[in-house]
């Protein structure tokens, strides 16, 4: 927080800091001796009529009357990242929009509008790297007609938390009736540290394709032509398999080699066979081959209450990099000439 000559805290924001990163202190027991403050840091995303609305890193919007603060300040865009490879949003961004592509897609300016069928949230909905080229509200209304004449609802995939992320367009869509859905996390390593991890053994079988067996394990049953496609879908993928007995397997994993990034989903172990150091044996087996290749940072995506997968990747020597989002398009308005019918 900011101090004047006297050693008493000043805010230091102005309307026109809206879109910067912030830290503020607001009053939160009405100014009576021995009140309580509270700290908000986050990309200052508005501030109408006397209130602030703050976006945090894990795109909570925070609204704060502009009458309770007593500090405020803009703090760099991106705090200095203490361990993992250097990364911008945009880079993690587009390698795992490569690692997880649609069957169909279309551009709309800097925006890219994508559909698999409904398999996933991520190869059905957009990818906002920029400027549609056209006003918000019109740039909305395409997406919308695009999905509908697909049958399939509108969805946006919005990122918080790093330097280039999209706090504005949160609050935005959140102002316009937007919902949002589902809240994960991106996640990076060195990928030479998961490669040392647990000694996989002779017993995993890397694929080029998903077997039979590998499908049978993985959480989405009854995968289609559409899943498939996305599945294989990527630079140089890779599909581990633990043989179990049945023909099920114990567990799988999956990863994709991109240049410099091995991007890893679909870990998954049978419950009969947890805290077996499986999930680990997976990822080490799959980081050896992305060495191989060329690679030599590891990324993932891992949802915020999965606790179990947070705990074992952190071990690992991952840590979250940006947050990210899954805007739903509001219902569209009841036909006032259906109204009551």
């Amino acid at each position: 927080m900011e101090f004047t000559a006297g050693g008493r805290l000043e805010v230091r924001l102005t309307a026109s800091d809206v879109g910067k990163r912030v830290s503020v202190r607001r009053l939160t027991e009405g100014g009576s001796p021995g009140a309580k403050f509270t700290d908000t840091v986050g990309v200052l995303t508005s501030w109408n009529g006397g209130v602030l609305l703050i976006t945090t890193r894990g795109g909570e919007q925070v609204r704060i009357a502009e009458s309770s603060l007593v500090a405020g300040k803009v703090v760099p865009a991106a705090p200095a990242r203490r361990r993992g490879p250097a990364a911008s949003y945009e880079e993690l961004a587009r390698a795992a929009a490569r690692a997880w592509q649609p069957v169909e897609s279309e551009r709309l300016g800097d925006w890219e509008l994508r559909a698999a069928s409904g398999f996933t949230r991520r190869a059905n909905s957009v990818l906002p790297l920029g400027d549609p080229g056209l006003p918000l509200d019109e740039a909305l209304a395409r997406v919308r007609a695009w999905y509908e004449l697909r049958g399939l609802p509108a969805y946006i995939q919005t990122a918080t938390g790093a330097e280039g992320t999209q706090e504005l367009l949160c609050a935005e869509l959140e102002a316009r009736g937007w919902v949002r859905e589902v809240t994960a996390e991106m996640w990076i390593a060195g990928l030479a540290p998961v490669a040392d991890g647990v000694d996989p053994g002779d017993g995993i079988e890397l694929t080029r394709e998903p077997g039979e067996a590998w499908l049978g394990r993985y959480q989405r049953k009854g995968a289609s032509e559409v899943a498939l496609k996305v599945l294989g879908s990527g630079p140089s993928v890779w599909f581990a398999t633990v043989p179990g007995e049945g023909g099920e397997p114990d567990a799988i994993g999956r990863c994709v080699v991109d240049g410099r990034w091995a991007g890893f989903a679909a870990v998954e172990v049978a419950n009969s066979r947890r805290r077996r150091g499986l999930a680990s044996a997976v990822m080490t087996a799959l980081s050896r081959r992305a060495l191989e290749e060329g690679a030599s940072a590891a990324w993932l995506q891992v949802e915020t209450d999965n606790e179990g997968a947070r705990a074992l990747y952190g071990r690992m020597g991952f840590a979250a990099h940006h947050a990210y989002h899954h805007y739903r398009a509001p219902d569209p308005d009841p036909d006032p000439d259906q109204a009551g019918h």
